[in-house]
C-alpha cells in the first residue's frame, strides 16, 4: 500500500477510478506552502492547462487535497496517467490530515517542458475538481478560490465528418500498437509529434472512447460502450467525444472507420 496526494482533478473519487484507481480510503488532507496552479500543458492543447503544485513563497499558502490509500498494484497505472517522466514527476511529500497527523505521500509535479504559464483550465477540468471539492467537504474558502479561477473558452467544432470510408476489424486494430480508435474512427499515432508519443502506449490498439466519455465532467462512471453507440450519454459528453475526433484528425492520421460501430 502507498499514499496518494490528489490535488486535481484525482481529488473526484470518479475521475481516479475511471483512471484505474480504486483506493482503500481517501480523506482530506493539506499541504503547507505550496500552490496549485494549472500551468502543465495537456497533451491536447484544446485541453489547456492541467493542476500542478509548487512550492510558494507565502509561508500561508497550502493545497487542499486527498490523500488516498492505495494498492501497490495502482502505482503503475498512476505513472501512466499521470505521464511521469514526461509531464510530471512523481515525488514524495508530507501532507497533514483533518486530525493534525503527518503523512508521507506521493505527488506529481510539473516537468519543466511542460510547463506554460499562459494555460488555464478548462470548464470542464475545473467542474471535475469542484465537484471533488465539494463532495469532500473541502473548506469554503479553498472552494471559493476555485470558483474564481479563469478559465479556457473553448470554441464549437462542426460534427465530424472524413471522408475516408476505409474499414477496419477490431483485430486489425487490437493488433497494431500505432492504431487507436475514438467513436468507432480509427487513427494512425505513428507520426504524432514528440510531446504525444506517451499516449502511443496508452493508446495504441485501444478503443478509447469509453477512456474519454468517463473523463467528461458529467460523467457518473457507470457509462457503457452501448450508451455511448446508443447515444446514452449528455449532450456535453458527446460534444467532447466530438472535439476529440477533430484534435485526433490534427494530431494523427485519419484512416478509416471500425467494421463492428457502422456494420
Amino acid at each position: 500500500m502507498f499514499y496518494y496526494f490528489g490535488y486535481g482533478s484525482n481529488i473526484n473519487m470518479i475521475s481516479l477510478r475511471a483512471k484505474g484507481v480504486n483506493p482503500f480510503s481517501s480523506e482530506r488532507a493539506f499541504l503547507r506552502g505550496w500552490e496549485l496552479k494549472f500551468n502543465v500543458e495537456h497533451w491536447f492543447k484544446h485541453e489547456g492547462g492541467m493542476g500542478n503544485i509548487e512550492p510558494s513563497s507565502n509561508a500561508e499558502s497550502f493545497v487542499e487535497g486527498m490523500l488516498h490509500a492505495c494498492p501497490d498494484e495502482s502505482l503503475a497505472s498512476l505513472d501512466a496517467m499521470e505521464s511521469k517522466g514526461v509531464g510530471y514527476d512523481r515525488v514524495e511529500i508530507e501532507v497533514e490530515t483533518i486530525d493534525g497527523s503527518i503523512k508521507k505521500a506521493f505527488a506529481y509535479v510539473g516537468l519543466p517542458a511542460y510547463l506554460n504559464e499562459s494555460c488555464l483550465p478548462t470548464r470542464r477540468y475545473l467542474s471535475i475538481i469542484l465537484k471533488g471539492a465539494k463532495e469532500a467537504g473541502f473548506s469554503p474558502k479553498y472552494i471559493s478560490k476555485l470558483e474564481s479561477q479563469e478559465i479556457l473558452e473553448i470554441k464549437d467544432y462542426p460534427s465530424f465528418n472524413p471522408s475516408s470510408n476505409q474499414v477496419f476489424t477490431f483485430d486489425e486494430v487490437r493488433d497494431n500498437p500505432s492504431l487507436t480508435v475514438l467513436s468507432g474512427f480509427v487513427f494512425d499515432m505513428s507520426e504524432c509529434r514528440p510531446k504525444l508519443a506517451p499516449v502511443k502506449s496508452l493508446f495504441g490498439g485501444k478503443d478509447m472512447t469509453l477512456f474519454h466519455a468517463k473523463r467528461h465532467d458529467s460523467s457518473t462512471g457507470q457509462e457503457t460502450m452501448e450508451d455511448i453507440k446508443k447515444g446514452k450519454i449528455s449532450t456535453g459528453a458527446k460534444n467532447y467525444l466530438n472535439a476529440y475526433l477533430h484534435e485526433y484528425e490534427k494530431e494523427f492520421q485519419y484512416l478509416g472507420r471500425m467494421e463492428e460501430y457502422y456494420f
